[in-house]
């Protein structure tokens, strides 16, 4: 499959027989000019949407005729299944900045999960549902969301292969959040890899052995 960093927590996911996935597209321009990223112009089949603001349920901006699942529950499309497990925005039940979603699929049998703008760490029993995902999407930078040490203890817990870093501070958007430093510096040197471009190939031959952290450029 191949994977690609819009920015924030937007991220395309295209199987090996052509199904486009995208998660929680941004509106650019939203929150006053806070999200600068450039507008998704890539068309999708399946558009997963964690929660209900600006910076990450545009559907609407994503081409193509996409199935849009949003909220707790089972979904599928052709033959692919999402499962929507509901968390909180915020570490307080959702009283702040209400509920979110976390998605887990699988594409092309390896086991991805999108966290959204997860706001606590996860009960014990949205844990058990993660088991064996060996993908994830992560918000680090705080804030609006857990922080980087809650989304180690996270990461430490599901011993995912690979870890995707989203929602944090960038020169694209205003949020009092966080950088990506803030993040893989809690991890060792040799977890960490960073590369210059949005996107790449992710298959089960080059899935690392051990958790590793990769960082991927925005795209422009």
């Amino acid at each position: 499959m191949k994977i690609k960093w819009y920015g924030h927590s937007a991220w395309g996911i295209t199987a090996g027989d052509g199904t486009r996935i995208i998660t929680d597209p941004y509106q650019s321009g939203a929150f006053g000019g806070s999200i600068k990223y450039t507008p998704i112009k890539d068309p999708a089949d399946v558009v997963l949407i964690s929660h209900e603001h600006a910076d990450h349920n545009y559907a609407y901006g994503i081409g193509g005729k996409a199935k849009v699942v949003h909220g707790a529950g089972s979904y599928k499309f052709n033959q692919y299944s999402f499962t929507g497990l509901a968390t909180y925005h915020d570490d307080s039940g959702g009283s702040q900045r209400g509920k979110n979603t976390i998605f887990t699929f699988e594409v092309e049998g390896i086991k991805l999960a999108h966290f959204g703008d997860l706001g606590q760490y996860p009960a014990k029993d949205i844990i058990d549902k993660l088991a064996g995902v060996e993908v994830v999407f992560i918000p680090i930078g705080g804030h609006f969301t857990i922080d980087s040490s809650t989304a180690v203890k996270i990461v430490k817990e599901l011993a995912p292969r690979v870890v995707f870093p989203m929602h944090y501070k960038t020169e694209l958007v205003d949020f009092p959040i966080t950088p990506v430093e803030d993040f893989t510096k809690l991890f060792g040197k040799e977890q960490v890899k960073s590369f210059n471009e949005c996107d790449l190939e992710l298959t089960k031959g080059n899935l690392p052995q051990a958790t590793e952290v990769w960082v991927l450029e925005y795209s422009k």
